[in-house]
């Protein structure tokens, strides 16, 4: 397991005005390491062949666009990606987390919150962050088992392929298995920030993971919803 301090990041846009800007702005922050790809294609291609902690990746690009993107990514790696959409654009950031996305931040998008976005996300998947020799804590509720240190997920001792969002928000539930967590509770520990006014976030990464677990061996929900209130996983 690498142990770098260093924060590796891909960001896949074709506004190279903003690229500079980021990219300058995160060097300035200081522990990141910045790698641009200003089309979707050469983008992909770059994800797939290198471990990143994190991807930037734009939502309108010309010829491949950030979704086509995501879904070639997502075919070979489950790093993290952060979605740029534009302002107030419901469908693109619904999209782009039933794509698979974990997180997104609307365009034009304030830099601080783009850094604090980045590192809550590695803090909480841990990636390069981790320490080696980290005593494995696992938690096992019914057919489902989860190992943090090496985010594995087995069903029934087949693995479950997660992304880092999903992975955190599956944790999260078999904590507090048996209990409602909010989405807010959820959002904080997975995303690293508070769910927004009509924030879809949470409720695409739960819909993800029951397509991605399936119900119980007795035909019943896993995850259910409790209205106003939040999620919680069934334990029998």
């Amino acid at each position: 397991m690498r142990t770098s301090n260093v924060i590796e990041i891909l960001m896949v846009d074709d506004d190279e005005a903003l690229t500079q800007s980021v990219s300058a702005y995160f060097e300035s922050e200081g522990g990141f390491e910045f790698t641009a790809r200003s089309d979707g294609k050469s983008g992909a291609e770059a994800a797939i062949a290198h471990d990143y902690d994190v991807i930037i990746l734009d939502v309108t690009m010309p010829h491949m666009n950030g979704f086509e993107t995501l879904k070639m990514i997502r075919k070979h790696k489950d790093t993290p990606v952060i979605m740029l959409t534009a302002r107030g654009d419901d469908f693109d950031r619904i999209l782009g987390l039933e794509i698979g996305a974990d997180d997104y931040v609307p365009k034009p998008c304030h830099l601080r919150e783009l850094v604090a976005r980045v590192r809550a996300i590695v803090r909480r998947v841990g990636s390069k962050l981790q320490l080696p020799n980290q005593e494995e804590r696992g938690l096992s509720v019914g057919d489902l088992s989860l190992v943090a240190s090496s985010q594995t997920v087995t069903k029934n001792g087949e693995v479950v392929l997660l992304t880092g969002a999903e992975f955190l928000v599956l944790e999260k539930l078999l904590e507090k298995a048996g209990e409602v967590v909010s989405k807010d509770d959820i959002a904080r520990y997975a995303l690293g920030r508070r769910v927004m006014p009509y924030d879809r976030s949470v409720d695409a990464h739960i819909g993800h993971l029951r397509k991605k677990l399936g119900p119980m061996s007795n035909g019943q929900q896993r995850i259910k919803t409790i209205r106003s209130r939040g999620y919680l996983y069934v334990t029998h």
